[in-house]
């Protein structure tokens, strides 16, 4: 007798059937028979691993207003998702110390509507933190290589993430970067196309080598988030081969969205990286479809509305707050790639019963339907109606979210996940 039987559909549009019993998945194949407290038929609906999201900023404590954890999560359970690492900024005071991390952790086991972790913050100020945050718990340490455009969270200059990179070694945890090192430009005005002007991709680059080179030097395992271009992706696999212990992330809304778009868009289109042109974007979905790319993030970091409005492009905050449309948006052309984007994660970020449907695991799922309804503002679960896809019209939409076998709904509360430190050493690759 299981808890749940649920018959549905594989990508390919092969049956395929999900046993489970105390949250776990205890069987799934094409045919699974016998009887269940509950029995599903969603025959027209594809069962998919549910996103863990590894990167978003859902800003509480001190910028809930911006969002927070509550409407986050519920917002990411609509979108598909079923756990989200929380990143150390843009929360107030930011995740740099032992007792913030654990001031975070209490706010969401009590708000969250799904599992989360926390990255702890990688600053000039937190190196002699980074033990007791890894003690605490957290998934990973996060570093800016230029300007977070928080001042409570300053840069790692390459001495500070050598150090950082150094110490996470020894504590078997990754460091995320974000990999930009801005040089002075002169431009003239402040309209999208300045902006998208004023970071072009040999930022990226200078960047990412840095912190590859950094990385070799002191055996960190670095993951580059929100990688906008091929060079860069190009960049990751060439190490990935000298044998450096390296992953890449990507964003949806820089393989949904262009700079076309961008100026189309206005400020909901603002973000850091910036857009990049269509040609980019193409080669970036190359990249993703033969399995280059590691993991998709959201880069969830939206603010109070007023905060994107102005003239002045460079003065308006820079932050995509797609984090509920985006993964649907992407299944019209890759949802093949979908297993990849949680069992990766879970891999690289160890945690070992997350992010396969296959016996053993917690039994995290979504059904995803067909859908011909546009996105409008009054869908949007966020705190704020803000999104670069209105308008947009996903050829899928998720149904139902489960997490370790329950139906995600308003009292349904996540549990702290902290890595598994049983097993060390690169991240085994997705065939």
């Amino acid at each position: 007798m299981y808890d749940l039987l649920v018959h549905a559909l594989a990508p390919d549009g092969q049956p395929l059937s999900l046993a489970v019993e105390e949250g776990f998945v205890v069987d799934s194949g094409p045919s699974v028979s016998g009887s269940a407290l509950e029995e599903m038929e969603a025959i027209h609906a594809v069962l998919l691993p549910a996103w863990i999201d590894s990167h978003v900023h859902f800003n509480e404590p001190g910028r809930q207003h911006w969002e927070g954890i509550a409407t986050g999560s519920r917002a990411l359970a609509a979108g598909g998702g079923c756990a989200f690492f929380d990143m150390p900024l843009n929360s107030s005071p930011p995740v740099t110390t032992r007792e913030r991390l654990e001031e975070k952790r209490r706010l969401a086991e009590s708000l969250s509507h799904l599992d989360f972790a926390l990255w702890g913050g990688l600053t000039p100020d937190s190196i002699r933190h980074l033990p007791e945050m890894a003690a605490a718990g957290a998934i990973a340490f996060k570093a800016f290589m230029c300007d977070s455009g928080i001042d409570e969270f300053p840069a790692a200059d390459a001495a500070t993430l050598r150090e950082g990179m150094r110490i996470a070694a020894d504590l078997h945890l990754p460091v995320g970067v974000h990999a930009e090192i801005a040089q002075p430009r002169q431009l003239t005005g402040h309209d999208m196309a300045a902006w998208l002007e004023s970071r072009p991709i040999d930022f990226e680059l200078d960047a990412i080598q840095l912190a590859l080179d950094l990385a070799h030097e002191t055996g960190c395992a670095l993951h580059i988030v929100h990688v906008t271009c091929p060079e860069g992706i190009d960049l990751v696999t060439t190490a990935k081969s000298a044998g450096i212990d390296v992953t890449v992330e990507t964003c949806p809304h820089y393989l949904l969205l262009d700079t076309d778009d961008a100026q189309r868009i206005g400020a909901a289109a603002k973000c850091a990286p910036p857009l990049r042109s269509p040609a980019t974007v193409a080669a970036l979905w190359q990249r993703l479809l033969s399995g280059q790319i590691d993991t998709l993030g959201s880069d969830h970091s939206p603010s109070s509305p007023e905060l994107k409005i102005g003239d002045d492009l460079f003065a308006i905050w820079g932050g995509i707050a797609g984090i509920q449309h985006g993964l649907p948006l992407l299944f019209q052309h890759a949802m093949d790639f979908a297993p990849a984007w949680s069992s990766r994660v879970a891999s690289r970020f160890r945690l070992p019963h997350k992010g396969h449907l296959l016996p053993g695991f917690e039994a995290d799922f979504v059904l995803v339907e067909s859908n011909s309804e546009p996105i409008s503002t009054d869908q949007l679960l966020t705190r704020h109606p803000l999104s670069p896809y209105l308008g947009f019209t996903p050829r899928y939409r998720i149904a139902e979210t489960f997490l370790r076998g329950q139906r995600v709904a308003a009292q349904t509360r996540g549990r702290f996940l902290r890595p598994s430190h049983t097993e060390h050493g690169p991240m085994p690759l997705f065939p």
